[in-house]
C-alpha cells in the first residue's frame, strides 16, 4: 500500500517527535548539516514506512526531509525559516539489504542498499550544480531545470512557445565526490576478478572530517541508492546500455584487520585449550602447508610472522615497526610459492603479487585520471591495500629495479609517500611482507657464498628480518621421504591435513594479535648476552677491521620475533624460552646467509653490503701498499710491484687483480696504460 505525500510527511513528524527530537536540537546548536536515522528504529515505529524507505528511497528521504522542516529550533523560529537544509542519513540497515557489487541487476535500479569494499580511487571534491534557473527573454517566465545527467541541460522551449537560448539566472552547487569501490578479496570465488562500482558523495559526506575516512585502501560500507548512468556512444546518440553507480545516502568505515574475525566463547574455550598444549609451536608448525615436506625452520618463522612483534610508539614520536619481513631466495621447484600461496590464505586482508607484472605503481599508489570530475584521483597498490595484513611478492628478482625502490619506505617507515599532479599525500601502510626470489642464476653455485647469489641491493635485503636461503640438494635420505610424502598426497587427497584447520587457525591468530606481550628480564638477559658476545667474539686478523656479525636492525628482529612466540602461547610475558627461539632462527638465517668461511666468523656485512670484513681487510692492506710505493716518488705503479708486495702479506695474484678491479669501479684508482695504475 503507498502512503500519499502529506500522510507520509506527517507520519514521520510524529516519528522524529518521538525519538528524535531532542537529537534534530542538538545536530543544528553543533552546526552539523544532517542527522542520522536508525533504520530499526522506524522500522519498530511504522513497519510500513519502513518498506516504502527501502522501494522508493528517494521520495521517503524527501518527505523526512520536509518533516523536519515543521520543528522550531528556537523561539517561533522553525528549520525552514532558518533555510537549514538538513539531509536524513539513514543506518543500521537490515542484512537482507547487503549486496555484492558483482549481484548488482537491473531490479536493484533505485532501490536502498549497501554494500562493502575497499575504496581503490578517490578523487578531488568539486562543486557540482544540482539546478538551474533560466528565465525566458519573451515572456519573463522562471524555469527549473534539475541537472541529474553528467551534461549542463538548458530548457528547450517556454510555455509562451519560444524556442532557442534562455537567460541563466542563479545556479545552485553542492562538493562532489566520487570513489571507486572494490569488492573485497573474500568475497571472490577462484580466478574471478574483483568488480567495481562508481559511488557518488555529495553534501556533508565530503567534509574535510569524512574525507580522511574515504582514503584509498580504507574498508567502507556505503548505504546509498543504486542508479543508472547513461553512456554517450562516439556519435553524441544516446546508448541503449546503462552504466552502474550509487548515489551514496551514508558512509561509514569498517576496519579490516585481525579484529574483525568474530570469536565466539566457544571459539574462546578451545583457543585456550589449545595455548595449554605444549606442543602448541610444532602443531602450528605441522600446519603451515602440509602438502610440503621439511623446511621447519622457515614454516616456524612463519608462525612467528603471522603472530607478529608489537607496534611501539615512543614518547619522542618516533615508532618501531611490530611486522617482520621475510624473505626466501631458493632453486627453481623448491615449494616457495607454495608456501607464499598457502600463507596468503590463512592471514586475513592479504594479497598475493607476483614479480614481473607488478609495478611501482601497483605496488604502492598512483595518481589516474578521474573522467567524471576531470581532476586527479588516487588510486592505492598492492601494499596499502594490504594496511594492517599481509603482502606475499612472488619473483621478487624479477621486478625491474625502478619498480622494486618503491618497497624501501613501505617496509621501513611503513609509509608511503606520493606527490604528483596536484596531491600530495600519505597512505599508511603497516603491511608485513612475504616475499621469495631466485638466486642470480636461478639455481645456488655450491661454490660460492650464498650471500653473493641473491641479486637484490643490499638497501633491500637490509629491510628482512630473516633471510633462508631454500637450497634443493639431492640427498637419497631425503629424496626418499620427499618422494613418499608427495605421492601419498596425490594418492589421497585428504591425507595431509593440517593439525589446525585454517578457520581455528585465523581465530587463534587473530585472539593472539590482541596480547601485548613484556620483555621479561631473563629475556632481555639473553637477548643481550647473545648480541654482547656474537658481536664481540675473538677474531683473527687486523683489529681495526673486525667483521660485524650481527648490527642493531637484527637485534629488533630478535626482539619482534621473542614478542610473536609470547603471543604464541596468549602469554603476557615475553619469557626466557621465547628469546632462544627467536635467537635459534635468527642463528639459523645468520649461520646460512653470513657465515664468512675465511674467517669462521659471522659477517652481517656479507648481506648488508655485499663487503665482508675479509675484502674490506684486503682493500686496506692493497691501499696502504700503493699510498707507501707512491710515497718513494713514483707517481704511477705497476701491477706486478703491487702482487709481490701482498704476497709477503699472505695475498695470492688473484685476489691482487679482484681487488684492484673493486677500486678501479669505485673510481680510487685508473689504469693510464695496461699494467700500471695511477691514484685519482
Amino acid at each position: 500500500m503507498v502512503v500519499n505525500a502529506s500522510e507520509q510527511i506527517e507520519k514521520f513528524q510524529d516519528f522524529i517527535s518521538d525519538n528524535y527530537e531532542q537529537k534534530l536540537h542538538q545536530v543544528i546548536s553543533q552546526g552539523k548539516k544532517s542527522l542520522i536515522i536508525d533504520f530499526q528504529d522506524l522500522a519498530k515505529f511504522d513497519p510500513e514506512l519502513s518498506e516504502q524507505l527501502l522501494d522508493d528511497p528517494e521520495d521517503t528521504i524527501k518527505a523526512i526531509e520536509i518533516s523536519f522542516e515543521q520543528f522550531d529550533i528556537s523561539s517561533g523560529l522553525s528549520v525552514k525559516d532558518a533555510h537549514l537544509n538538513l539531509r536524513a542519513r539513514i543506518i543500521n540497515l537490515p542484512t537482507s539489504q547487503k549486496i555484492l557489487i558483482k549481484d548488482i541487476r537491473s531490479a536493484h535500479i533505485d532501490k536502498l542498499m549497501f554494500i562493502e569494499g575497499i575504496v581503490r580511487q578517490s578523487s578531488d571534491v568539486r562543486p557540482q550544480i544540482t539546478s538551474a534557473k533560466f528565465e525566458c527573454p519573451a515572456c519573463g517566465n522562471t524555469i527549473s531545470i534539475l541537472q541529474i545527467d553528467t551534461r549542463f541541460k538548458e530548457p528547450s522551449r517556454c510555455s509562451c512557445g519560444r524556442r532557442g537560448r534562455f537567460r541563466l539566472i542563479s545556479k545552485e552547487l553542492v562538493d562532489a565526490q566520487r570513489l571507486v569501490i572494490e569488492e573485497p578479496a573474500e568475497s571472490l570465488d577462484g580466478g574471478e576478478q574483483p568488480k567495481r562500482i562508481s559511488v557518488f558523495l555529495k553534501e556533508d559526506l565530503v567534509e574535510p572530517k569524512m574525507e580522511k575516512k574515504t582514503t584509498p585502501g580504507s574498508k567502507v560500507r556505503i548505504i546509498g541508492t543504486i542508479k543508472e548512468v547513461p553512456i554517450l556512444l562516439r556519435t553524441g546518440a544516446q546508448s541503449i546500455r546503462y552504466d552502474l553507480m550509487i548515489e551514496s545516502n551514508y558512509i561509514e568505515p569498517i576496519e579490516e584487520t585481525y579484529e574483525d574475525i568474530e570469536i565466539t566463547k566457544e571459539d574462546e574455550q578451545e583457543i585456550k585449550l589449545l595455548a595449554k598444549d605444549p606442543n602448541v609451536y610444532r602443531k602450528f608448525i605441522n600446519s603451515i602447508a602440509p602438502s610440503i615436506y621439511g623446511h621447519e625452520d622457515i614454516k616456524g618463522a612463519l608462525v612467528l610472522q603471522l603472530m607478529g612483534g608489537i607496534k611501539k610508539v615512543k614518547s619522542d614520536g618516533t615508532t618501531t615497526r611490530g611486522d617482520m619481513h621475510i624473505l626466501l631466495v631458493g632453486d627453481p621447484g623448491a615449494a616457495k610459492s607454495t608456501i607464499l600461496m598457502y600463507m596468503s590464505k590463512v592471514a586475513p586482508k592479504a594479497r598475493y603479487i607476483a614479480g614481473k607484472s607488478a609495478t611501482a605503481a601497483g605496488l604502492t599508489a598512483t595518481i589516474v585520471k578521474d573522467e567524471f570530475l576531470r581532476g586527479w584521483a588516487l588510486e592505492a597498490g598492492a601494499i596499502v591495500l594490504a594496511n594492517g595484513g599481509f603482502c606475499m611478492i612472488d619473483e621478487l628478482d624479477k621486478m625491474d629495479p625502478g619498480d622494486r625502490s618503491a618497497l624501501h619506505e613501505g617496509m621501513a617507515q611503513q609509509t608511503i609517500t606520493i606527490s604528483k599532479a596536484n596531491i600530495q599525500a600519505t597512505l599508511k601502510c603497516e603491511t608485513t611482507i612475504l616475499a621469495a626470489a631466485n638466486p642470480k642464476l636461478g639455481r645456488f653455485d655450491p661454490y660460492q657464498p650464498i650471500a653473493a647469489q641473491i641479486d637484490l641491493p643490499p638497501t633491500l635485503i637490509n629491510r628482512f628480518d630473516l633471510i633462508f636461503p631454500v637450497r634443493d640438494i639431492p640427498n637419497l635420505e631425503q629424496d626418499e621421504k620427499i618422494a613418499s610424502h608427495v605421492l601419498e598426497s596425490h594418492q589421497d587427497i585428504e591425507s595431509k591435513q593440517p593439525d589446525i584447520p585454517i578457520p581455528l587457525m585465523k581465530k587463534y591468530v587473530a585472539y593472539a594479535r590482541r596480547i601485548k606481550p613484556k620483555l621479561s628480564d631473563a629475556a632481555i638477559s639473553e637477548i643481550k648476552s647473545f648480541y654482547v658476545n656474537l658481536r664481540n667474539k675473538e677474531t683473527t686478523g687486523d683489529e681495526n677491521i673486525k667483521p660485524i656479525p650481527i648490527s642493531a636492525r637484527q637485534l629488533e628482529a630478535l626482539i619482534r620475533l621473542s614478542e610473536g612466540s609470547a603471543r604464541l602461547r596468549l602469554s603476557q610475558q615475553v619469557t626466557k624460552l621465547d628469546a632462544k627461539i627467536s635467537i635459534e632462527l635468527l642463528k639459523h638465517c645468520l649461520m646460512q646467509v653470513g657465515f664468512d668461511y675465511e674467517t669462521g666468523q659471522i659477517d652481517i656485512d656479507r648481506i648488508g653490503t655485499g663487503i665482508p670484513a675479509t675484502v674490506r681487510n684486503k682493500i686496506a692492506i692493497i691501499r696502504e701498499i700503493i699510498t707507501e710505493i707512491e710515497s718513494r716518488g713514483k707517481k704511477t705503479i705497476a701491477i706486478e710491484e703491487i702482487i709481490a708486495e701482498a704476497s709477503v702479506k699472505e695475498m695470492n695474484e688473484a685476489q691482487v687483480e679482484e681487488i684492484i678491479e673493486k677500486l678501479k669501479r669505485s673510481g680510487d684508482i685508473f689504469e693510464p696504460r695496461r699494467g700500471f695504475i695511477q691514484k685519482i
